[in-house]
């Protein structure tokens, strides 16, 4: 079993009692600082919903000072031909932000740019699978940009073949 797993399941009972409203920092011994944040930034999806219950409710976690800022996907579209990579970008902020704030950026920041793609990847499969390539493929593109540059970076050529895949599958989808 990972060291981290009992952190991430203590922490994530804690933000579901948190959002019920039935415990908080305050009213349990919390996990320390880095447990909680790194808890919130691996790539799995119950990582990005503790997370996001927390966002939710960042009053009950202001005892840790977390930088909750955000531009979301900086200069790229928060949402690329309709698809909402928001909180994907917000989780990814998060993550560098507060690794920045703790010095501990450079040895955590494949696994932000990894949970992003995986934030962004579970967000293209509730999409319709006549438009989930062209999904992907923003996906897949954002991802590159982050690894690369630490943010997005979108062209308008790869918004251009992404809208074509998109076009492309929603002719397909009405076609049948």
């Amino acid at each position: 079993m990972s060291r981290r797993l009992p952190a991430l399941l203590a922490t994530t009972a804690l933000a579901l009692l948190t959002a019920l409203g039935l415990a908080g920092p305050a009213a349990a011994a919390p996990p320390d600082k880095p447990a909680v944040l790194s808890s919130w930034t691996q790539t799995s999806a119950s990582s990005f919903n503790a997370w996001n219950s927390a966002r939710a409710n960042q009053g009950a976690w202001a005892a840790y000072a977390f930088d909750w800022s955000t531009d979301y996907c900086s200069s790229s579209p928060d949402n690329p031909l309709g698809f909402d990579f928001t909180l994907a970008c917000y989780r990814h902020d998060f993550g560098y932000r507060n690794y920045k704030a703790a010095g501990q950026f450079p040895g955590n920041k494949n696994r932000l740019d990894s949970a992003f793609y995986e934030d962004l990847k579970r967000k293209c499969a509730t999409y319709s699978s006549s438009v989930r390539p062209a999904c992907t493929s923003l996906a897949w593109t954002y991802y590159e940009a982050v690894r690369a540059f630490g943010a997005p970076a979108l062209t308008q050529a790869e918004l251009d073949r992404a809208a074509q895949l998109k076009a492309d599958g929603e002719r397909r989808a009405t076609a049948h």
